[in-house]
């Protein structure tokens, strides 16, 4: 059965009125803080000819907003190596090692910000410092804003997402095999996705 012509234009005008994330607001200057339960840090690496995801569960951070003068904003972002998972004990475990990422003697992934360049009103490049398994190197940032919203708390909640590819032998986890046909087993290259709900601080009352 054929969708009559007017509720099919009925629907994509419907589609096209959906809001779309907008530019930051002026009230959403000052601190934001990563609310790690409905955030989420993931990674994929190929595996033998297949993918394995996993992800971070325990991390931290901090984004400072300056909406009349987003170049002034900064970010700074903790994971802890040792809340790595991949739905696999034995896995989690190698991963943890010095043949990865050596969790005992570097606890920490962390990333500073240097410097942010607005693309759009919603696109950002945030560039700066990220060190893992002991090595720094700069990295930019391609960020997505997706909106304020106003939680039933009277809190207030910003979202932001971003995707990078990231070679682990530039940061000295170098662990893989060959393989008896060619290639390796591990690709050097992780696909890395972060999606941040933060809440915006509270001020501190004046006693």
């Amino acid at each position: 059965m054929k969708m009559p012509l007017a509720l099919a234009a009925a629907i994509l005008l419907a589609f096209f009125a959906l809001p779309s994330a907008a530019a930051i607001p002026a009230d959403a200057t000052g601190i934001w803080n990563v609310d790690k339960v409905h955030s989420e840090i993931g990674f994929q690496v190929r595996h033998f000819v297949s993918n394995v995801r996993g992800g971070f569960t325990d991390f931290s951070g901090t984004i400072r907003i300056d909406a009349g003068k987003p170049e002034t904003s900064s970010v700074e972002f903790t994971i802890k190596v040792a809340s790595i998972n991949t739905n696999e004990p034995k896995r989690d475990a190698h991963l943890k090692s010095p043949d990865f990422f050596d969790a005992e003697k570097f606890p920490e992934i962390r990333f500073v910000s240097k410097r942010v360049v607005p693309k759009s009103d919603t696109a950002y490049e945030v560039t700066g410092d990220l060190t893992m398994h002991g090595v720094t190197k700069e990295v930019t940032l391609p960020v997505s804003f997706n909106g304020v919203a106003k939680d039933p708390w009277g809190g207030e909640r910003a979202g932001f997402e971003t995707a990078i590819r990231l070679n682990r032998q530039d940061y000295g986890v170098k662990w893989n095999k060959l393989l008896d046909q060619g290639g390796t087993m591990l690709s050097d290259d992780a696909a890395v996705t972060i999606s941040l709900e933060t809440t915006k601080a509270r001020p501190v009352a004046a006693k």
